[in-house]
């Protein structure tokens, strides 16, 4: 399984900027699917997942809810993660990672996850 980020850039804060994670059809139409990110020193934290079944309901980490919206679009074979009103502290490495738990639960945890991409960097200035 291939999972290759793309849309990382350099923002201010308050911007919104797009991610994609893009790979086979097989992992768009069966696999839960989810971002994580982390910054330099951290742990990596789950931002958001999406159960396997299309139009499956999302969950996010409190420190994104109401700014991201993950969404998987199965015709494209492509995982977004729009966000908005970025945040110094949103800077980070950001992955996309495939196969985790069927219904996701809160924290959402990167040993539950078996694919990874090589991830996309996004930077927030103040």
């Amino acid at each position: 399984v291939e999972l290759v980020e793309s849309g990382g850039a350099s923002v201010q804060a308050g911007e919104s900027l797009t991610l994609a994670c893009r790979g086979n059809k097989y992992v768009y139409s069966g696999y839960s699917m989810a971002w994580f990110r982390q910054a330099p020193g951290k742990e990596r934290e789950g931002v958001a997942s999406v159960d396997p079944s299309a139009g499956g309901p999302a969950i996010y980490a409190d420190s994104v809810r109401g700014r991201f919206v993950i969404s998987r679009d199965t015709i494209k074979n492509t995982l977004t993660l729009q966000m908005r009103s970025l945040k110094p502290e949103d800077t980070a490495m950001y992955y996309c990672a495939a196969d985790g738990p069927a219904i996701g639960t809160l924290p959402i945890k990167a040993a539950q996850w078996r694919y990874w991409g090589q991830g996309t960097q996004v930077t927030v200035s103040s």
